[in-house]
C-alpha cells in the first residue's frame, strides 16, 4: 500500500482543498490529512480557529477521498505534523507549488525515506479562493461609502509616490450596497473600491492590480476626512470627523463616465499636485473650510492644464449656475481622475449648497464617519 501524506491549516475547507486532496490521493492508495490544531494556529498565526478541532476532524473524515485525519500539535513552524509523520512513515509527502516550508519538509522526508512531491497548479474547477478570502467575505460590510478627494490625487499610485507628499480625501454618504447604488457608475467616486469592499475583496490590492492608486479603498474602509502619506501603501496621518464640511458639499454629474486606468500615463504637473496635497493636509489639521477650498482650486488648475473641460461656474458654462450662487461657491474640481464623472463643489454655506442642488445635475452629499476620531 502506497501511503500519501498532506498537511496544512485547512481552517475553512473549500473547493481548492478538495481538489488538492483528490490529486494527492491519486499518487497512491491511502491519504492521511493533517491539519494544524487550534493551539498551533494561534501560536504561529495569532488567529482563532474557525471550528473546534473535533468538528474540523469530523468534516475531513467525511470526505470520501480522505482515508485518515490527524491533528498537528507540534510547535515547529511548518512541520507541526512531525510526530505523526515519523510514526506513519508515509511513502509520499505531497505539497503545493507555493509551499513556504520546502527545506524543512524535504529534510523530514529524508528521515523516513519518503518521496517529496510538488503538485503543479492545475486549472481550478472553481474560481480560486483562500481561507483569508472567505473570512474577508464573511466579514464584508453590507454597505459602504464612496469618496471625494481634495488634493494630492495620483500620489497614491506607487510609481508616482513622493516622499513628503499627501493625499487628502473624505468618505461620503449616501452609502452604496449590492442592491442599491444611488450614483452613476465609473464616476470618479471610488466605486470600484467600494464594490471590492462589500464583495469581501482586498480593495487596496484590487485597485493596485488595475494600475491605479490605493486612496479609494483606504478611505472607504477608514471613513471620515483623512490625510494619507504618499507611498506604495496607505499610511494614515490623521482622521478628522469632517464636521466643518457638513452641508457644504455638492456633486455635479458631468454627463459622461470616465476611465481612470486610461488616464494614468497622462502628462501632469506633479509638483502642483504635491502642493495641493500639502495645502489640503494643513487645512484638515486646522479644520479650515477656506484652506480646503484653496487646495481644491489648486487641484482644479492642474486638471484644466491637463486638458479637462471647464466646469459650470466659469467661462461659457457660467449660465448653468445662477449668478447669486457663484460668490458662495468656494471651489470646484473633477473627482478622481476626471475627464468626466462627478465634480466636487465646495460651498460657503448650506443654503448655497442646497440651492445648487435644485439645479439639474447637482446633488448633495455629506461626510461619512464611523469611528476613530
Amino acid at each position: 500500500m502506497r501511503k500519501i501524506f498532506v498537511s496544512g491549516c485547512y481552517d475553512i475547507i473549500h473547493a481548492g482543498h478538495i481538489q488538492f486532496f483528490r490529486e494527492a490521493r491519486e499518487l497512491g492508495d491511502f491519504l492521511t490529512v493533517c491539519f494544524a490544531s487550534k493551539e498551533v494556529l494561534w501560536f504561529h498565526k495569532e488567529r482563532k480557529s474557525s471550528l473546534p478541532d473535533e468538528h474540523k476532524q469530523a468534516l475531513l473524515n467525511g470526505l470520501t477521498v480522505v482515508d485518515e485525519v490527524v491533528v498537528g500539535e507540534g510547535l515547529d513552524e511548518g512541520i507541526d505534523f512531525r510526530e505523526h509523520f515519523l510514526r506513519i512513515r508515509p511513502d509520499v509527502l505531497a505539497v503545493t507549488e507555493d509551499d513556504k516550508y520546502s527545506p524543512l519538509k524535504r529534510a523530514l522526508c529524508e528521515e523516513v525515506g519518503a518521496e517529496y512531491v510538488v503538485l503543479p497548479k492545475t486549472p481550478p474547477e472553481f474560481a480560486p479562493i483562500s481561507t483569508t478570502d472567505i473570512v474577508r467575505y464573511i466579514r464584508a460590510p453590507q454597505v459602504a461609502p464612496l469618496r471625494v478627494d481634495f488634493g494630492g490625487g495620483w500620489l497614491d499610485v506607487p510609481k508616482f509616490a513622493l516622499e513628503g507628499g499627501y493625499v487628502v480625501n473624505c468618505a461620503i454618504s449616501p452609502t452604496v450596497s449590492l442592491q442599491d447604488w444611488p450614483y452613476e457608475r465609473n464616476a470618479g467616486l471610488g466605486g470600484s473600491g467600494a464594490w471590492a469592499l462589500i464583495n469581501g475583496k482586498n480593495g487596496v490590492e484590487a485597485e493596485l492590480d488595475l494600475g491605479v492608486g490605493w486612496q479609494d479603498p483606504a478611505v472607504i474602509s477608514e471613513t471620515g476626512l483623512c490625510v494619507w502619506r504618499s507611498g506604495p501603501k496607505p499610511e494614515l496621518e490623521i482622521k478628522h470627523n469632517a464636521d466643518f464640511l457638513r452641508g457644504m458639499i455638492a456633486l455635479y454629474w458631468t454627463g459622461k463616465q470616465h476611465d481612470t486606468p486610461g488616464t494614468v500615463e497622462n502628462a501632469r504637473d506633479f509638483d502642483a499636485i504635491e502642493t495641493a496635497g500639502k495645502t489640503a493636509r494643513d487645512a484638515v489639521w486646522a479644520s479650515s473650510l477656506e484652506g480646503l477650498a484653496e487646495a481644491v482650486k489648486q487641484s482644479y488648475a492642474v486638471q484644466v492644464a491637463e486638458g479637462m473641460d471647464k466646469l459650470p461656474g466659469e467661462g461659457e458654462s457660467e449660465s448653468v449656475i445662477p449668478v447669486e450662487f457663484l460668490k458662495s461657491i468656494l471651489a470646484k474640481k473633477y473627482c478622481g481622475g476626471g475627464f468626466g464623472g462627478y465634480a466636487l463643489y465646495l460651498c460657503a454655506d448650506e443654503e448655497t449648497r442646497d440651492g445648487l442642488c435644485e439645479i439639474e445635475g447637482f446633488r448633495a452629499v455629506e461626510p461619512y464617519v464611523l469611528s476613530g476620531v
